[in-house]
């Protein structure tokens, strides 16, 4: 039997003989995960800034980069859904709001606080009018675990 959570970072079930089972929710889970994600995207700048754009030019790096980036995202997804284990499209895209929420925590804050960036250059990274194709990021990082759900649903 399993009695609504308070919180939906661990789930309570308690067994007919009396003890009770406590497993990581589905935000644990994609926390965990985000954390793996953090890592890569941290690699992929590293990648970007010593080696493909010193080849490339800076806007080609920043472009091959952020296709890049989407791709590991997706692929962590496609990997990760079955231990997040959703459940729903809505518990799914749940995870990847989170994903979304602490990325963008991440970038602003860090960006900022840490790295020195301007408000004004984080934020200029978002001009699509300006060739800047950083806006997939936030958007694949949003769907990527329904959209992998999805597929892996087929």
């Amino acid at each position: 039997m399993e009695f609504p959570r308070p919180a939906v970072w661990v789930t309570v079930t308690f067994n007919p003989n009396g003890h009770s089972t406590r497993t990581p929710s589905v935000l644990l889970r994609a926390s965990v995960i985000w954390l793996g994600i953090l890592v890569l995207a941290i690699g992929n700048g590293a990648l970007r800034e010593l080696l493909i754009s010193p080849h490339t030019g800076p806007q080609i790096g920043e472009v091959l980069s952020t296709v890049l980036l989407c791709l590991l995202i997706m692929a962590v997804a496609w990997l990760a859904i079955p231990w997040i284990a959703p459940g729903t499209r809505g518990r799914a895209l749940a995870a990847g709001g989170w994903w979304l929420m602490l990325t963008l925590a991440f970038e602003f804050l860090a960006g900022h606080y840490l790295f020195g960036d301007s408000w004004q250059e984080l934020l200029a990274a978002y001009n699509i009018f300006r060739g800047r194709l950083w806006l997939l990021v936030p958007i694949v990082t949003l769907f990527a675990p329904v959209w992998a759900q999805s597929l892996r649903a087929k």
